[in-house]
């Protein structure tokens, strides 16, 4: 990694080239999948959603990608937390 990368990685910031390539990859993989890309945003929407209830989530760095190894289908979900939502005591 070099420092551009090493930088823009600790402050969040992604360049265009990283962006693009970074969408080129989930392509990618949406084609190897044989799962439409809007099905993978639409379930990416619905887990921020759920999880938001307990986590507050930086959507820009989430990511869910689904592949398959070994015949299965696998889905991977990264999702950033920015922080946990610690309940209210009554």
């Amino acid at each position: 990694m070099n420092l551009k990368a090493l930088l823009a990685a600790l402050t969040g910031r992604q360049s265009s080239k990283e962006v693009a390539k970074e969408r080129l990859r989930l392509v990618l993989v949406h084609d190897r999948a044989s799962v439409a890309p809007e099905f993978l945003d639409k379930i990416k929407e619905e887990m921020i959603a759920v999880i938001s209830k307990y986590m507050e989530i930086d959507e820009s760095n989430t990511v869910v990608n689904m592949h398959h190894t070994d015949g299965t289908a696998v889905l991977e979900a990264n999702l950033a937390v920015k922080s946990i939502k610690r309940p209210a005591h009554s």
